[in-house]
């Protein structure tokens, strides 16, 4: 599915259906922006961006390091062959997930770039145009008791399909009008046997609305049914 192009200092691996043109420039958010195509998004891990040229509604994203590595190295980690690079690691895993019929956004593009002994990755999804985070959609009070069931049930299907989501947040998860529901963000994703961590899954979803929240309690209730249509 994917081809592998060489660049200098790295490579990029990409879906040849939805890419014409590859090349490092693919990345380069100062080219988008020249052209009027890049728009900012913030929320989660990583520095995203949209990308909306008439052509491509893609979602462009950087790795970028949590907690104290932060400190150290932004958005450089440290290189250990090129399939274990973070963004060809989750352009993979996202294929597989599309193959088993997952609620995924389709992978576009890997790219990764070397520096010593550390490296820069960058990847493209393509963007679900008209869907909101959890988050901005409870802020927004668009939840309802079908909207939380419905994520319940769409949780469950990954991990019945045994795929443990690294860091399930409140912006990981999308909802549109017609209440269908996508996850996002399958970096250090993986593929195991279901088990109780499905439940630390859910754990983590749990604080990160009690986070976000900013000190609204309104998403317990809602929480509750989440977990009732998972575990039902």
């Amino acid at each position: 599915m994917f081809q592998r192009l060489a660049i200098d200092r790295g490579a990029i691996l990409f879906d040849p259906e939805r890419v014409d043109r590859p090349g490092w420039e693919l990345f380069d958010r100062e080219r988008w922006r020249a052209r009027g195509a890049l728009v900012a998004h913030s929320g989660g891990r990583g520095s995203i961006h949209f990308i909306e040229d008439g052509r491509h509604h893609w979602a462009l994203r950087r790795y970028l390091r949590g907690g104290m590595a932060a400190r150290i190295a932004h958005e450089r980690f440290l290189y250990s062959g090129e399939e274990r690079t973070r963004s060809f690691r989750e352009l993979r895993l996202l294929a597989k997930l599309c193959g088993m019929g997952l609620p995924v956004p389709a992978p576009v593009a890997a790219g990764y770039r070397r520096s010593g002994c550390t490296y820069v990755a960058e990847l493209v999804t393509e963007r679900l145009v008209g869907a909101a985070t959890l988050i901005e959609t409870l802020r927004a009070g668009g939840m309802n008791e079908a909207r939380w069931s419905a994520i319940g049930r769409c949780l469950r299907r990954f991990h019945d399909a045994g795929v443990q989501h690294a860091d399930l947040t409140a912006n990981n998860i999308l909802l549109d009008d017609a209440d269908r529901v996508w996850v996002l963000d399958f970096d250090r994703g993986r593929l195991r046997t279901p088990g109780a961590w499905r439940g630390r899954v859910l754990d983590r979803l749990a604080r990160s609305l009690a986070k976000l929240g900013a000190g609204n309690d309104d998403w317990r209730a809602g929480f509750a049914l989440l977990a009732a249509a998972h575990d039902g």
